[in-house]
């Protein structure tokens, strides 16, 4: 490599004034992670003692008295870590309200859906509607094979022709115009078929709201599910209210016509069957028979419902005869039944005691 002098001009730049001496500061040192802190930083406390054992920790670890962790409680439904909020409210408010209420909604389903499945052996001491009437209520079950076929094939003739041949509580297309003839305020010309008429006795009241007309399809289609036809017909004549105080048809036929409900005739069973629909506003005629001369000035009510039955049920018996009734499961007459304690065939007392009081014997 060749070799050259530099001038004085090129030596001059390398050339290094004379300065004094610098002090030497030693570079700042990194914090290291592997050794305690110093004792005398105070956020991490007083050095251990003499005779304490010195602190072991991991390099990774901080030390230090960090605010004490929230406190362990059980959970109540078993899982691990559970620690309450710190606002005291434990599990979400809303949804502990909401399992109770779906809790509670549950438990409610399923007594009444007891009580519905009940009905199909039991009958009940009384119903919503009897429990409601301010007057108080006579009523006696009798089995429907003990009721005259004459009076159970107008009834089904007059309130629930369908009733037979009908799968479920009612039709659709019939209900949905139901509901579109209440809520445009016209008038309802069907009416409730029989499982709902005995859902509404059963369980609810005379209110005529949308809300209850739900509730009542609700509760019919389960009784319609749970209790077979025959024994859906032997609750409505037996709790069907056939006066201001009378219910069941072995109270109103002793009441109106002093004779056992196993021997209406055609004519006493069709006006019995037309005071289904408006039954509050008639009273016993002195001797027997139905009186429309009432207080309540109502009478015509009941009286035009009793016309309209006369008018349309016996041509519907001429022609069908007790065919629906068999249809139904009710085979045989009320005659053809051997005598049982509870066939009705004596007068209860309290209709007894009314008649007396009414003084219309």
């Amino acid at each position: 490599m060749a070799s050259f002098d530099p001038d004085d001009r090129t030596s001059r730049r390398f050339r290094r004034r004379p300065t004094e001496p610098q002090p030497q500061v030693e570079p700042p040192r990194r914090p290291r992670f592997d050794r305690p802190p110093p004792a005398a930083n105070d956020w991490y406390g007083a050095p251990p003692g003499p005779a304490s054992p010195p602190p072991q920790h991991q390099p990774w670890a901080p030390q230090g008295p960090f605010p004490p962790p929230p406190p362990e409680y059980p959970d109540p439904r078993g899982r691990r870590g559970f620690r309450r909020r710190r606002d005291g409210a434990g599990l979400r408010p809303r949804r502990r309200l909401l399992g109770r209420v779906l809790r509670v909604l549950a438990a409610l389903f399923v007594v009444q859906a007891l009580l519905v499945l009940s009905l199909r052996w039991v009958d009940p001491p009384t119903t919503a509607f009897m429990a409601a009437n301010p007057d108080g209520s006579i009523q006696q079950s009798v089995p429907v094979e003990h009721v005259s076929r004459n009076f159970l094939a107008a009834v089904i003739a007059h309130e629930d022709a369908q009733l037979p041949y009908r799968s479920g509580a009612f039709d659709w297309h019939v209900m949905w115009a139901r509901a579109l003839a209440h809520i445009s305020g016209e008038e309802d010309a069907s009416g409730s078929t029989i499982p709902q008429q005995v859902a509404k006795n059963m369980f609810l009241n005379q209110e005529l709201s949308a809300w209850r007309k739900a509730v009542e399809a609700g509760i019919s289609m389960e009784m319609a599910l749970l209790i077979d036809d025959r024994r859906m017909l032997e609750l409505y004549v037996n709790y069907a209210q056939f006066g201001p105080t009378i219910y069941g048809v072995c109270a109103a036929s002793w009441y109106y016509f002093d004779t056992p409900p196993g021997e209406l005739s055609v004519a006493e069973a069709v006006q019995l069957a037309g005071l289904l629909p408006s039954p509050g506003h008639v009273q016993r005629a002195p001797g027997g028979g139905l009186d429309f001369d009432v207080d309540d000035g109502l009478g015509w009510l009941s009286r035009s419902h009793v016309v309209n039955a006369q008018n349309r049920v016996p041509p519907w018996l001429d022609r069908l005869g007790f065919q629906p009734v068999e249809d139904v499961g009710i085979e045989g007459l009320a005659s053809d039944q051997p005598p049982s304690d509870d066939d009705c065939s004596s007068a209860p007392e309290e209709v007894t005691e009314l008649i007396a009081a009414e003084g219309t014997a």
